[in-house]
């Protein structure tokens, strides 16, 4: 089974989020809005299981952090993806780093670029088209995150919480 690591923002920021990946995300149904954290991998129900402890121990370190997203960008050429920026924090790449220090028989293929995806599958000019547009929205918002989530992937290709960790480490 496929699962993945995220952490969800306020419904304030899932539905400004979503009024542009109802139209530009072929994703929209499949998955709430959400910063990934650790990208797709697979596990058995005997892994999976370590694996949620070893998350639940990791969560136990890290104290909730402060999600900010800053602005519009792509990650063109590499992809026609358009996301909500996240400004990278000490606390946020150390949470990715933990999370990702765990086996999960995977390759880790990209760098950790924090962000929530609002469009992507975009031809060339579709993309060429819509970021200048969407660069001069404004998309700045702060809030806490107290909580990341293990997913896994439904047959239909839908995502939905196998766990739910709250970040409870020292203050």
């Amino acid at each position: 089974m496929k699962y993945g690591i995220v952490a969800f923002p306020s419904k304030k920021v899932q539905d400004f989020a979503n009024s542009y990946r109802k139209r530009y995300d072929p994703h929209y149904a499949l998955i709430t809005p959400h910063m990934t954290l650790k990208g797709v991998f697979e596990a058995d129900e005997a892994q999976i299981k370590t694996i949620a402890n070893q998350i639940n121990e990791i969560a136990k370190t890290h104290k909730p952090f402060i999600m900010k997203t800053t602005k519009v960008s792509s990650f063109a050429p590499v992809t026609n993806a358009i996301y909500f920026n996240i400004q990278s924090t000490q606390e946020l790449e150390k949470l990715h780093e933990d999370l990702n220090s765990i086996e999960y028989h995977d390759d880790e293929t990209y760098s950790f670029v924090p962000h929530i995806t609002i469009a992507q599958k975009l031809s060339a000019s579709e993309h060429d088209d819509i970021l200048p547009q969407l660069k001069m929205i404004g998309a700045e918002f702060e809030e806490e995150i107290d909580r990341i989530h293990l997913l896994y992937q439904l047959e239909d290709g839908s995502w939905t919480v196998y766990e739910t960790f709250r970040l409870s480490g020292a203050e």
